[in-house]
């Protein structure tokens, strides 16, 4: 199932091909999961979230490295080009999901009308504006972190693509319902162990904290702590945003985890760009 579970999670949140056994049905994003995939499954796909972040943090950053300093594009280009990237790799679900519960959220109808909104393929003035204003915060915190320079840049990159699939981890632990029938949120609503939430985001804290000691080791400087605040900080305001969706729709959709994605990256990202180089 371990295996299983990951390639599940990387069809799901990806745009990258992995073919398995014919059962184990997940081609084409995760938009249109297969109703073959058995609870059990998707438990697993959605605790094994976090690493499919850490694999498209790193090739983000790669973009992010070849980009500036290796073609010069300069820390701004090179931002715009790696969250492109993302966003290229998960065919722009993520950020279809949070224009979606934008429209949404702000219509202030009843959830049955508020979830027909965020079904429609068009995407409202303030979907738009939520957007294009959530990808600037992403790029223009991505900018400042690079250009601080000693890996900042990745090291914030990172941190935050993968607390925006923790975040979806966190959204689909038991006891959070599904705000509708079908769809994603109905495939994988309630899934979780709360447990396993919580371990992987004690490593992921580990993780940035023991990033944050390695840079201290490597320059000499004071340790900075923005990173692993910066994790925290992320899955703080997506436990929010999450809550809050929840009270609206009555539960979680596809949409509602697309939208916990983007707002944990870009919150991780602004903090990690604050303070001391983590």
């Amino acid at each position: 199932m371990r295996g299983k579970g990951l390639r599940l999670a990387v069809t799901l949140l990806t745009v990258i091909p992995w073919r398995g056994t014919a059962d184990d049905a997940t081609s084409g994003g995760y938009t249109a999961p297969s109703r073959a995939v058995s609870p059990p499954g998707a438990a697993a796909a959605m605790a094994w979230a976090p690493v499919v972040g850490l694999l498209l943090g790193v090739a983000a950053s790669a973009v992010l490295l070849l980009a500036d300093h290796l073609l010069g594009a300069g820390p701004l280009t090179a931002s715009v080009l790696a969250v492109g990237s993302l966003a290229l790799l998960t065919r722009g679900l993520h950020l279809d999901g949070l224009a979606d519960l934008a429209d949404g959220l702000a219509s202030g109808k009843p959830a049955p009308a508020a979830l027909d909104i965020m079904r429609r393929p068009d995407i409202g003035a303030l979907g738009v504006v939520t957007l294009v204003l959530t990808l600037l915060l992403q790029v223009a915190a991505l900018s400042q972190a690079e250009s601080a320079g000693h890996s900042r840049g990745p090291a914030a990159l990172i941190a935050a693509v993968v607390t925006g699939r923790l975040a979806i981890t966190w959204g689909c632990r038991r006891g959070v319902p599904a705000a509708r029938p079908d769809g994603l949120g109905a495939l994988v609503a309630g899934s979780v162990r709360p447990v396993v939430a919580a371990a992987a985001s004690v490593v992921t804290l580990a993780a940035a904290a023991a990033a944050a000691a390695i840079w201290s080791a490597v320059t000499g400087g004071a340790p900075g702590w923005t990173l692993p605040l910066a994790v925290a900080a992320g899955l703080s305001v997506a436990f929010g945003l999450q809550r809050h969706a929840v009270r609206r729709l009555g539960g979680i959709t596809g949409d509602v985890l697309g939208a916990l994605t983007e707002i944990a990256m870009a919150v991780t990202l602004v903090v990690a760009a604050m303070g001391p180089p983590a």
